[in-house]
């Protein structure tokens, strides 16, 4: 219920205007960020550069509209932060940008982000937060920085919600019959943006490799694995996961998990790396569906730009939680 209802439910939210950025994360490939800075309306520079800056990644088949994304960005604004909200490759109406796939491996495409905002906008902090997919993303870029000592100097912070860090065992309960309305969806999308990369990138699509596809780990095995470098699916799952690397992030990271989510699993081998970091705070509610968390809506005062009633608090807890973690720190 929480998971529908947050995908139906209206919310209005109001944001100021953004600085569109395509930034360049292969040769040749761009993805599309949009950018709301502190003090973008007076172009006082030093307020963006001082100011905390969260980068937030969305989930699968989601993009920079997606209203967690947005609801974050207007609790960061609010906060006093810096927001870039990144669409993931061919995400955000980017189809035509890539002749490649996005994947859950490309963490490397969320650090050429963030190379992009240290060198052109001369941010002093970052955070990370991703959302599902995204929280998969954001958790294995810190734990490879970490494992490599090589993480950017401004670097401060890691949150994430209901990632999917086990991939493997996240796509087998999607396929789980109560779940099939999810795993449906998912690939009436997936389905839907093949075929459009075949129109625009003639001769390197394959969309006969779509038939009989009936499951996540199908499409995965042909289609992501053969077109992004894997050897199958289980190959994909096992060299993507942030679970290889979560014990290895070395900033203050929170994890939030609900343990009723329809199709995120968390295996005990990779709760166990979780606990014994001590850099990560983990939180499980009993509530909370997929990315969802709806709680009691507080009327409160209205944040900076928002109009027609909206509420600073509109009851989606995780989007408030991550923005508070991260001023924290």
């Amino acid at each position: 219920m929480q998971t529908i209802a947050s995908f139906l439910l209206p919310r209005k939210i109001h944001l100021p205007p953004a600085e569109e950025r395509l930034v360049e994360v292969e040769p040749g490939i761009k993805v599309r960020c949009w950018c709301y800075w502190q003090g973008a309306q007076t172009a006082e520079k030093q307020d963006r550069a001082n100011a905390m800056t969260l980068i937030v990644v969305h989930g699968l088949e989601g993009s920079s509209d997606s209203k967690y994304m947005q609801g974050v960005a207007r609790d960061g604004l609010a906060a006093g932060m810096n927001v870039v909200l990144m669409n993931q490759r061919n995400c955000g109406g980017m189809d035509h940008f890539a002749p490649t796939l996005y994947n859950s491996s490309l963490s490397g495409d969320v650090a050429a982000v963030v190379r992009n905002v240290i060198e052109n906008d001369g941010v002093s902090r970052f955070a990370l937060i991703g959302f599902s997919m995204g929280g998969n993303l954001v958790l294995k870029l810190a734990g490879e920085w970490g494992r490599d000592g090589n993480a950017p100097a401004q670097f401060r912070a890691v949150a994430a919600v209901c990632p999917a860090i086990d991939l493997a065992a996240s796509a087998d309960a999607l396929h789980e019959p109560r779940n099939r309305i999810y795993e449906y969806y998912f690939l009436m999308q997936l389905f839907r943006r093949l075929r459009l990369k075949a129109r625009l990138f003639p001769g390197k699509f394959d969309v006969s490799r779509l038939r009989g596809v009936s499951s996540l780990r199908m499409f995965d095995d042909r289609i992501t694995a053969h077109y992004c470098g894997f050897a199958g699916a289980d190959d994909y799952y096992a060299r993507a996961a942030a679970a290889n690397v979560v014990d290895r992030i070395a900033v203050p990271t929170l994890i939030i998990h609900s343990a009723n989510d329809p199709f995120i699993r968390l295996t005990p081998e990779t709760l166990r790396r979780i606990a014994t970091n001590p850099n990560i705070t983990y939180v499980e509610t009993e509530d909370g569906g997929h990315c969802a968390f709806l709680g009691q809506r507080n009327p409160g005062e209205r944040n900076p730009g928002e109009r027609n009633g909206d509420a600073a608090d509109d009851g989606r807890w995780a989007e408030h939680e991550v923005v508070e973690f991260v001023a924290g720190q």
